[in-house]
């Protein structure tokens, strides 16, 4: 699976041709006394997604702000969300103590706590570490009333839209009226695409749920039930989600490459001749700032990009656009604990999250950021950026996501398929998933 809004910033920018070596250069020890030898104070080791640097700066500021208490080293995450969690597994099932604190998809906290993988952080620590944050958020943090992971960036999808062709469809994307119906509906008419993740992939989860969440369902009943938790597919949400998929799964609108399309293929699309609609992250803007100022792009494109809350399934009820980001936790068999919950509080501040959000292009888990005048500037859709992360719809938080995920892609895939008896076919998959009559 690939990150679900966590490094989809890296995509588009100058400085992700430089990752490979970025991550070589980071894959030590990052603090006051360098990396030279084991005397001197603790070293914290710190599992990072990939980024473009913005983790390793913030793990060098707390480390200079510690006073001498800590030192950081920073071990880089493949770029897959899968093989991030893999990685993770193995050296955690192993009970390994090196793993002082981790960045975690947001899907994969409820996993890991549930396994025992993670330090809890006390009421008193979840107080301050979550103090000023968005409720949506915090929740993906959170397995059983507990905090077990911080927030250390966020994501929400937007709609996306050309300006000049919703005006000359006479049609209004930011009305509570625009929903998913009327905007297949335009892009027919005016033989334009619209651009959805629609591969094989974590993206095309991202898609599915959403839809379900926005008409009023949900993919799985009593997910704290772990296994024992009832998938929920068939019902008048999944039904009209199912219709959705499959209605543009077949449709002229769909682009040619649907099947195969990830976020990066769906912004081809959109910023193509044909590109009139698209659900995506707000990276896709600042990515297309950068390709004016690299010569791949005309700024008559940028000029032309509108913006709206991701659309809603029924128009008397509102959207609940995909949420995204990753969560700091810490290792359960950390020998400096304490440490690790110091600089997970330093790392994971306002301060450094909306510093992050100017330097990454990932938004802020914090309201407060918002208000920031670098970021308005930077994002003229910030208020959107924070009510759609505040209103926002997490995917099943539940120990078995994988299957949970794993059944929907399989079963939903591709998006021409998709009919009434999909959400029904799915419910049944996902059973036998869970029950362990059925593999992947």
């Amino acid at each position: 699976m690939a990150d679900k809004g966590g490094t989809m910033a890296l995509f588009g920018s100058r400085r992700a041709r430089s990752i490979l070596a970025l991550g070589t250069a980071l894959a030590s020890c990052i603090a006051m006394s360098g990396c030279s030898s084991d005397s001197g104070p603790p070293k914290l080791t710190w599992y990072i997604n990939p980024d473009n640097g913005g983790q390793a700066t913030r793990a060098q500021q707390c480390a200079d702000a510690s006073g001498g208490a800590y030192r950081v080293d920073i071990q880089i995450l493949p770029t897959d969300a899968t093989q991030q969690r893999e990685q993770l597994v193995r050296r955690l099932a192993a009970k390994d103590s090196s793993i002082d604190a981790m960045s975690l998809d947001v899907v994969y906290t409820a996993e890991f706590a549930n396994a025992g993988f993670l330090r809890p952080f006390t009421p008193e620590e979840q107080a301050r570490l979550t103090d000023g944050m968005l409720p949506a958020p915090i929740e993906t943090g959170m397995w059983k009333d507990t905090l077990f992971a911080t927030p250390i960036k966020s994501n929400a999808q937007l709609l996306w839209y050309r300006k000049s062709l919703v005006a000359k469809a006479g049609v209004d994307p930011t009305s509570p009226t625009f929903i998913w119906d009327e905007m297949q509906k335009t892009a027919v008419e005016q033989g334009k695409k619209i651009s959805v993740p629609g591969a094989r992939y974590e993206g095309f989860m991202v898609w599915i749920n959403a839809l379900v969440l926005s008409a009023g369902g949900q993919i799985l009943t009593d997910p704290e039930a772990g296994k024992d938790a009832v998938p929920s597919m068939a019902g008048p949400a999944g039904d009209k989600a199912a219709e959705i998929v499959g209605t543009l799964g077949r449709s002229p609108a769909a682009p040619a490459d649907l099947t195969v399309a990830q976020e990066e293929q769906a912004r081809a699309v959109f910023q193509g001749d044909n590109g009139m609609f698209m659900v995506n992250w707000p990276y896709i803007y600042a990515a297309a700032r950068t390709a004016v100022e690299e010569g791949t792009l005309d700024q008559s494109v940028v000029d032309d990009i509108g913006w709206a809350r991701y659309p809603r399934v029924f128009a008397d009820r509102e959207s609940a656009p995909p949420l995204g980001g990753a969560n700091m936790a810490i290792g359960a068999y950390s020998k400096h604990p304490d440490l690790a919950v110091q600089l997970a509080e330093c790392a994971t501040s306002v301060e450094k999250a909306t510093q992050y959000m100017l330097d990454e292009g990932e938004p802020s888990p914090f309201a407060a950021s918002y208000d920031d005048p670098r970021i308005r500037e930077a994002y003229p859709f910030a208020d959107l950026i924070r009510e759609s992360i505040a209103q926002g719809g997490p995917r099943p938080i539940t120990p078995f996501y994988v299957d949970v995920a794993g059944s929907v892609i399989n079963t939903w895939h591709p998006a021409e398929s998709v009919g009434p008896q999909t959400p029904a076919d799915t419910d049944s998959f996902m059973a036998d998933v869970l029950s362990g009559k059925r593999l992947l």
